[in-house]
């Protein structure tokens, strides 16, 4: 699935630093505006790896009743 996100980024001395817009903590800087985008998706999928579950983790599930 495809998904479109902005980032905004500003030029701080040599640098393009930028940050994708409305996902924290996802930063990144480069020489140009394409290795700072190339950054940013680098630090995105590397932020979607590490919510994934590990795949040697055995998730549980157990469906209770519960009154109310």
């Amino acid at each position: 699935m495809k998904q479109k996100f902005l980032i905004e980024y500003w030029q701080d001395a040599d640098w393009l630093v930028g940050q994708l817009k409305g996902v924290p903590s996802v930063f990144s800087q480069g020489k140009t505006l394409a290795e700072l985008e190339n950054n940013i998706k680098e630090v995105f999928y590397l932020m979607l790896q590490e919510q994934q579950p590990n795949i040697q983790t055995q998730i549980l599930q157990k469906e209770v009743e519960l009154e109310v």
